[in-house]
C-alpha cells in the first residue's frame, strides 16, 4: 500500500508543471507573436511566431481559433517573416522570407548559411500544403482578384501570376526607385512613388495600354498614393523639399504639407487640403496609417495630422472643405485600419492612458471614438472576425499574446497550449509610472521598478534603461515591439536579481505629444537629453532603497548613445553601463542616414554635432563599461563601437566587449538576445554587486 502511494505522489510530481523562476532564458523563451492578420471572409487569422529564434506561421480559424503551425521552420537562423498576409481566396497567404540586403547588397546571414539566403515571396495553403516560391522581391501586392502579385526587386516593379510561381518579370522601367505600389479596384492600373533623391514623382502604369505617365510631377516628394474604392480618384501626400533638414534635429515647423487629387476621368490634378503653417505643417514620418492615407465609405479620405500637437486622425472629402477631426483628446493615435465590416475604423491610441495602448472604434458620425478596451493591458494589432475582434495584447506581468475581445470587454487568452507554464509571471513586478525633473527644469515621465522585498534603507544597486529610436516610448507593461519587449524582460530580470530599475521616457520621444517628441536642440542639435540623463541619476540618487555610487546605466541604439553621454560626462554619478550598438559620434551616424552629408558643407551645425556626441567627451570617460555590437549593423555603423573602444583603451578606461559576426541591428538569432542579455547582467552583478569595479 504504501508503494502504491508513493508511486502516485511521484507521478504527481512528475506531471506538474515546472516550478517558474525569472530566469533570463524563461522571460525571453515565450513565442512571440507578429503580423496577425485576418482572412478576408473574417473567418480565419494567421500570424508569426517567433519561438527561440524559430518563425513560423500559424492559422486559427473561429469562433474556437484552435492553432495550426503551418510552416515547419526549425533552426535559429535569423530568416525573417514579414508581410503576411491572405489571398482573396481566403484559403492562401502569402508572406516574405528573408531580410533586406545591406549597401553591400548582402543579406542579413547571422547564423552563417553556407547554402546561402535570399529575400523571397512565397504561398501557402492555410492547410500547410503547397508551399512554394513565387518570385524573388518584396513589397508584394495582390491584384483585386488574386490572380497576381506586383513587388519590387531591384527598385523595379515586377509581377507574377499565382498559378505560374517562379516566373516573375519586370512590368516596366522607370527611373529612381519604386514604392508604395497600389492596384486600381479594378485591377487594370498600378499607382506608385517613383522615390529619386531629392525628389519623387507619383505614377501611373496602365495594363490595357501599356503605358507609364507621372500625372503632376513636382520639385517636392510625392508618395503614399490611395485609390478611391470605386477607382474614380488617386490621393498622395506631397511634401515639401527641404535641403537642409539632417536627422535627430527637432523640426517644429515648416513649409507646409499637401494632399493632392488626381481626377482619373479628366486627368486632372489639384491640391485638395494643405496643412497650416505651426504646429502640424511638418508631415510627422511615424504614421499611423498604413499607407499614411486611408480612402473610407467612398466619402472620406483619412489622414494623420498633427494641428493640435498631438498625432490626431482627421477626414475630408474628395469635394474638399474643412478636415474633420475624428480623434479628440490628449494622446497619440499610433495605428488604424478599415473595421472587417468596413464601416467603421479600428484604432490604436493612448489617449485617456498615456502610458499605455487600448482599442479605439470610429464611426462617420460620432463626435468621438468608442473605447473598446482598458484597463491595465496593452492592447494593438486588432483585426475583426465573425467572433469579435481579435488583437495582441500584454500587461505589465504577461508578455504579447493573443487574445479574443469579448462582448463584455473581457479579454480571452488564445493559443492557451502555446503558452509556457515555466513563464515566471507571478514573480514579475508591476512598474509605476513617475515623473523626475531633469537638470533644465524639464519634467520626464519614467517607470519605476522595485524589487518585491525592497525596503527604505536597504541601498540596492540601480540601473537606469533608455529606450532607442529616439521615436519610442516605453510602456507600463511588456512592449509592443519585440526588440522593446525584450527590454522591458532584462528590466524585469534585474528587479528581481534586487536591483531598483528606471526606465525613462525621455525627451525626443513619442507618446507625450509634438513639442515633446521635437524637443528643442535635441540629439545632434545639442543633445538636451543628457539633460534627462543626469536628472534620472539624481533621482535614483536621492531614493532612500538605492545606494548612490552603485548606479549603473544601459540601453541600445539611441539608448546606448545617452549611456555613452552619461559614462563620457558624468563617470562621477554612473559607475557603469552596457552600451547596445550606441552612437557615439553624430556626424558619422548622420552620413548612415543621408549618404549625402558632409560635415565640411555644414561647418556650424558639424561643430555642434560633434559637442553632442560621447567621443567629444571620451578624456573624461571613467566609468568602466559593456560594449555589445554585431557587425552588420544597417542603423548604427560597426565602426561607432570600433572607434570608441580604441579611444578608451587608449586613456586605460576599462572596457569588455561581446561582438556578433554578421548580427544586424535588431538581433535576429534568439540565441544572440540571450547572450547579450546574459552578459549584461553578469556585468552589472560583478560591477554593481560585488564591487569589483577595476
Amino acid at each position: 500500500m504504501g508503494m502504491k502511494y508513493l508511486l502516485v505522489i511521484l507521478a504527481v510530481v512528475l506531471l506538474a508543471p515546472a516550478k517558474a523562476q525569472v530566469t533570463i532564458e524563461n522571460l525571453l523563451n515565450v513565442p512571440y507573436p507578429s503580423l496577425l492578420t485576418a482572412s478576408h471572409d473574417r473567418k480565419h487569422i494567421a500570424w508569426v511566431f517567433n519561438e527561440q529564434g524559430q518563425r513560423n506561421i500559424y492559422v486559427a480559424t473561429a469562433p474556437d481559433f484552435t492553432p495550426r503551425k503551418i510552416t515547419g521552420y526549425n533552426q535559429d537562423d535569423g530568416q525573417e517573416i514579414a508581410e503576411l498576409r491572405f489571398l482573396p481566396d481566403n484559403h492562401h497567404l502569402i508572406f516574405i522570407r528573408g531580410g533586406a540586403p545591406n549597401r553591400a547588397g548582402e543579406l542579413p546571414n547571422p547564423a552563417a548559411r553556407q547554402t546561402g539566403v535570399e529575400r523571397a515571396i512565397w504561398i501557402i495553403g492555410t492547410d500547410g500544403s503547397d508551399l512554394k516560391k513565387l518570385a524573388t522581391g518584396h513589397s508584394p501586392e495582390i491584384s483585386p482578384d488574386g490572380k497576381r502579385i506586383a513587388y519590387i526587386s531591384g527598385g523595379q516593379v515586377h509581377l507574377v501570376h499565382i498559378d505560374s510561381a517562379g516566373t516573375g518579370k519586370r512590368l516596366f522601367h522607370a527611373r529612381g526607385t519604386q514604392h508604395d505600389v497600389r492596384w486600381s479596384p479594378d485591377g487594370s492600373k498600378l499607382v506608385f512613388a517613383s522615390v529619386r533623391q531629392d525628389h519623387a514623382f507619383i505614377g501611373l502604369y496602365d495594363f490595357t495600354r501599356k503605358s507609364l505617365y507621372f500625372p503632376d510631377p513636382s520639385v517636392d516628394h510625392d508618395g503614399h498614393p490611395a485609390w478611391s474604392p470605386d477607382g474614380r480618384y488617386v490621393a498622395w501626400i506631397r511634401v515639401p523639399h527641404d535641403q537642409n533638414r539632417l536627422p535627430f534635429v527637432a523640426k517644429r515647423e515648416g513649409h507646409p504639407w499637401s494632399l493632392r487629387l488626381l481626377d482619373m476621368g479628366n486627368g486632372q490634378v489639384h491640391e485638395l487640403w494643405r496643412a497650416k503653417t505651426g504646429r502640424g505643417s511638418v508631415l510627422h514620418q511615424g504614421i499611423p496609417v498604413a499607407n499614411n492615407l486611408l480612402w473610407w465609405l467612398d466619402d472620406f479620405i483619412v489622414f494623420p495630422w498633427e494641428a493640435d500637437g498631438w498625432q490626431h486622425l482627421y477626414a475630408i472629402r474628395p469635394a474638399g472643405g474643412e478636415a474633420r477631426l475624428l480623434t479628440p483628446g490628449a494622446g497619440e493615435i499610433e495605428s488604424v485600419a478599415v473595421s472587417g465590416d468596413g464601416k467603421s475604423l479600428l484604432a490604436v491610441s493612448n489617449i485617456g492612458d498615456i502610458d499605455r495602448r487600448h482599442l479605439f472604434r470610429i464611426n462617420p458620425a460620432a463626435a468621438a471614438p468608442t473605447q473598446i478596451t482598458s484597463g491595465e493591458g496593452i492592447e494593438y494589432q486588432p483585426v475583426e472576425t465573425v467572433a469579435g475582434i481579435v488583437c495582441l495584447r500584454t500587461d505589465a506581468t504577461t508578455p504579447a499574446w493573443l487574445y479574443l475581445v469579448q462582448p463584455n470587454g473581457q479579454m480571452r487568452m488564445l493559443a492557451t497550449r502555446e503558452f509556457p507554464q515555466t513563464f515566471p509571471r507571478k514573480d514579475l513586478v508591476k512598474p509605476q509610472p513617475v515623473t523626475f525633473t531633469a537638470t533644465d527644469g524639464m519634467p520626464i515621465p519614467a517607470q519605476l521598478f522595485l524589487p518585491r522585498d525592497v525596503r527604505p534603507g536597504d541601498k540596492r544597486p540601480a540601473v537606469i534603461f533608455f529606450h532607442g529610436g529616439s521615436r519610442r516610448q516605453m510602456v507600463l507593461g511588456f512592449h509592443y515591439s519585440q526588440y522593446y519587449h525584450n527590454a522591458y524582460a532584462l528590466n524585469q530580470y534585474l528587479a528581481a536579481r534586487g536591483y531598483v530599475v528606471l526606465s525613462v521616457n525621455y525627451r525626443s520621444g513619442i507618446g507625450y505629444g509634438l513639442e515633446f517628441r521635437e524637443a528643442l536642440n535635441y540629439g545632434a542639435d545639442g543633445a538636451s537629453e543628457y539633460h534627462d540623463v543626469v536628472g534620472a541619476g539624481l533621482y535614483l540618487a536621492q531614493r532612500p532603497e538605492v545606494n548612490p555610487r552603485k548606479i549603473g546605466l544601459w540601453g541600445g541604439s539611441y539608448g546606448g548613445y545617452l549611456t555613452a553621454m552619461g559614462l563620457a560626462r558624468a563617470s562621477d554619478l554612473f559607475a557603469c553601463g552596457v552600451d547596445i550598438h550606441g552612437v557615439h559620434d553624430w556626424n558619422e551616424v548622420i552620413r548612415n542616414f543621408v549618404p549625402a552629408y558632409k560635415p565640411e558643407n555644414h561647418e556650424e551645425f558639424a561643430q555642434k554635432a560633434r559637442e553632442s556626441s560621447p567621443m567629444h567627451f571620451v578624456k573624461s570617460w571613467r566609468s568602466p563599461v559593456l560594449l555589445i555590437h554585431g557587425d552588420d549593423d544597417r542603423n548604427v555603423p560597426f565602426s561607432e563601437t570600433v572607434n570608441l573602444a580604441e579611444s578608451l583603451r587608449k586613456q586605460g578606461v576599462y572596457f569588455e566587449q561581446l561582438i556578433f559576426p554578421d548580427e544586424v541591428h535588431g538581433f535576429l538569432l534568439h540565441k544572440n538576445w540571450l547572450s547579450a542579455y546574459q552578459a549584461a547582467a553578469d556585468f552589472f552583478k560583478r560591477m554593481l554587486e560585488k564591487n569589483s569595479r577595476p
